[in-house]
């Protein structure tokens, strides 16, 4: 019996990817099927970075298709590739960044810049080109996390180049006071220097801008709101009644201005000890999966309270980058890559395939 490609196909419609629970066939991810005899090549073409997963997937494939009968060689691509998504009306998207990310609390000590950098660092472990902004203009703590020290560079005159470490492209306020120095400036200045870091920073082809939200829902917040091209927002909370109160007041803020929350993060759910590894939920437990369906949200994993997160994001080298295979960094992991499939099922952003129209007196 001869196999068909409409045979592949349907053989391919049972295989599952373990990350979106969606088949090859209907996902879409499936592409170039070509039969040479009774050889098969294909591409599989995610939309979200995984590169830890590709073997994975691979086989999975491969298995499925050798199941049929009078089938030879098989020989599968799977890669990723990242596109922009569409963002607040009337706000363009930024040149060479094709999704922002905000990642933000509705108050400070809940653990939301090492989140936000080993998000950062996860998402480009799995090989998507990553930056990350310090927007905290008050309390940068991004080059001491990310371990960078020094002062950008320009080419122009105008702009800066990012600074970079670990992979990824690093802007922060940081980098251009003294790190005792109090920044004793007003809202509107504060928000002005946001907006510099972000427009002034010549990022390099980035798929995910990592921005690392000050506390609270004040004028950083509506500024980025307003002004920035934002695909998706990341609430970081704790277990805590007090953290909890504080994360719905940025829920319901992100919601006010049209951004999409793309998920929850509860930080801190139980303490490990570090002598006899005993887990205990001091923060109270269940409260991000509880805010989670009061608001029809994503709940997108927890995170233990570990000395080690800590001090090694203290040190200059965050859990995903200091112990990579890890039972923690693989929990950033999971978590980075269901952020990205979040991103990836929002709708494209068309706006580049439009033409531009001007008007010319003739």
């Amino acid at each position: 019996m001869t196999v068909t490609v409409e045979d592949i196909k349907a053989a391919l419609s049972l295989v599952i990817d373990p990350n979106t629970n969606k088949d090859l066939i209907s996902s879409k991810s499936a592409k170039n099927i070509k039969l040479d005899g009774v050889d098969v090549t294909l591409d599989v073409e995610l939309g979200y970075p995984a590169k830890s997963q590709f073997d994975l997937i691979r086989k999975s494939v491969i298995l499925a298709l050798r199941n049929l009968s009078g089938i030879g060689n098989v020989s599968v691509n799977v890669s990723s590739k990242i596109v922009a998504h569409s963002v607040q009306r009337g706000i363009k998207l930024m040149p060479n960044v094709k999704n922002i990310i905000a990642v933000a609390s509705g108050k400070g000590g809940v653990g939301k810049s090492t989140t936000a950098v080993n998000l950062a660092l996860a998402l480009a472990a799995e090989g998507a080109a990553v930056g990350i902004l310090d927007a905290d203009i008050y309390g940068p703590s991004q080059p001491m996390m990310m371990g960078i020290s020094g002062r950008p560079e320009t080419v122009d005159g105008k702009t800066m180049e990012p600074l970079e470490n670990h992979g990824l492209q690093v802007s922060s306020i940081g980098f251009m006071i003294d790190p005792d120095e109090p920044m004793v400036w007003r809202g509107p200045i504060v928000t002005q220097a946001l907006q510099q870091l972000l427009e002034q920073t010549n990022w390099r082809d980035l798929d995910y801008l990592i921005v690392d939200m000050p506390p609270g829902t004040g004028d950083v917040q509506l500024t980025l709101s307003q002004k920035v091209p934002v695909t998706g927002a990341v609430i970081v909370t704790t277990p805590q009644d007090i953290a909890l109160l504080d994360a719905r007041k940025g829920l319901k803020m992100f919601e006010k201005v049209g951004i999409p929350i793309l998920g929850i993060i509860e930080n801190m759910s139980t303490h490990i000890c570090s002598n006899c590894g005993h887990a205990e939920a001091i923060f109270g437990e269940g409260g991000g999966q509880k805010m989670c369906q009061e608001y029809g949200v994503d709940f997108l994993g927890g995170l233990p309270l570990t000395m080690a997160i800590r001090e090694q994001a203290d040190s200059g080298k965050p859990t995903v980058v200091a112990d990579p295979d890890g039972k923690i960094a693989l929990i950033y992991k999971e978590i980075a890559r269901k952020l990205a499939i979040k991103v990836a099922e929002k709708a494209k952003d068309m706006s580049s395939k439009f033409p531009s129209i001007t008007i010319q007196n003739t």
